[in-house]
Formats: C-alpha cells, sequence, structure tokens
C-alpha cells in the first residue's frame, strides 16, 4: 500500500476536533510513508489535510475540477495538481490512483465518493480497504442505517466488513497497516 485516498469536507464552519483530526491523519499518513491523493482543494479539512501531510514531508496529489480552480480553491503547492473536466473524471483518477480509501467528516461530496467506492468493493471491481473516520459521532447515525439496511435484508450481514470504522487517526492507520483483503459474498440472494 502506497497511496491513501482521503475524503473530507472543504467547509471551513466546523468543530476544532474536526481539523484536528485531519492534521494528525495528514501527519500519520506522511511519517508512514505513505502518499496522499485527495479532491486538490486548499480549504475546509481538504487544506488542513494536504498542508499537514507537505509540514511532515509527505507527499500531496491533488485532483480537482478545473472549475473548482477557476474559483481558486485548489491547493496549489501540491506535489502534483491533476486538473480534471469535472467531478466524474476527478473521482476516477483518485479511486485508480488509491490502495485504501478513508472519509473524514463530510458533506455531500464526502459521502457520494464514499459510497461510490464501497459499492465497486461490493461489486468486486476492488479489494482495497475503506474507513469512516468517527470524529465526533459523525457517522454513527449513517452506520445506524447500514446496520437499518441489513435487518430489512438489502444487503448481507456480511457486507459490513465492505468497510471500518475508526474513531482516531492512529487507529485508521493501523487498521490500514495491517489490512488483509477480502472479496465480499455476492450481494443478491439464491
Amino acid at each position: 500500500m502506497k497511496t491513501i485516498c482521503v475524503y473530507a469536507a472543504s467547509s471551513e464552519a466546523l468543530h476544532q476536533e474536526y481539523a484536528d483530526a485531519a492534521r494528525r491523519l495528514g501527519q500519520l499518513i506522511a511519517e508512514r510513508g505513505y502518499n496522499l491523493v485527495y479532491g486538490g482543494g486548499s480549504i475546509g479539512l481538504m487544506g488542513v489535510l494536504a498542508r499537514a501531510v507537505h509540514e511532515s514531508g509527505g507527499h500531496v496529489i491533488g485532483v480537482i475540477p478545473e472549475r473548482l480552480r477557476g474559483l481558486e480553491l485548489a491547493y496549489e503547492a501540491a506535489d502534483e495538481l491533476i486538473v480534471t473536466r469535472d467531478l466524474r473524471d476527478r473521482k476516477a483518477i483518485m479511486e485508480d490512483r488509491a490502495d485504501a480509501f478513508i472519509a473524514l467528516p463530510g458533506g455531500f461530496g464526502t459521502l457520494e465518493e464514499i459510497i461510490e467506492v464501497m459499492v465497486l468493493k461490493q461489486l468486486w471491481y476492488h479489494e482495497k480497504p475503506l474507513v469512516f473516520m468517527n470524529v465526533r459521532s459523525f457517522y454513527d447515525k449513517l452506520i445506524a442505517f447500514f446496520d437499518h439496511l441489513v435487518t430489512e435484508q438489502f444487503i448481507p450481514a456480511s457486507h459490513q466488513s465492505l468497510y471500518h470504522v475508526c474513531n482516531t487517526p492512529e487507529q485508521a492507520i493501523t487498521y490500514l497497516d495491517t489490512y488483509e483483503t477480502m472479496t465480499p459474498e455476492q450481494k443478491w440472494m439464491p
């Protein structure tokens, strides 16, 4: 495993604990010798994360649509800044470059990106690890909804192994360091 894709909020109006977690995650990514690939933003948790990777001597790959770069939201200091035509191209490049995925707290974009990666894993397109960083219990209700999907038989219980939930950056990196690939059972009932 060499490159970790992190999805994260672009909002600046967040509780300090979220920024602290993003900063610590960035430090750990660099200290463990991983590369970061992320949405290329300079603001919100994305910016905190990228700066922390750089400040700790790590390599940052930003992938940003030209429309967002045009709004001066790009982290121009990235070691590689890939400018895409649109969000779909951005996601494809990030997914392709990543060996693992972490979702820090975020809004619709973060959720859409991490859910797509989870569906791709469910359908056997990859066996890469996927982590939800549950800072301040941010993902509790989403994980409860996933449990509800199992209860209502929309997904088999085994598909809860498609993702891992961690409360701290240290737990997330330890999980990635020790991850063993797994192939989920088919989602279709006999």
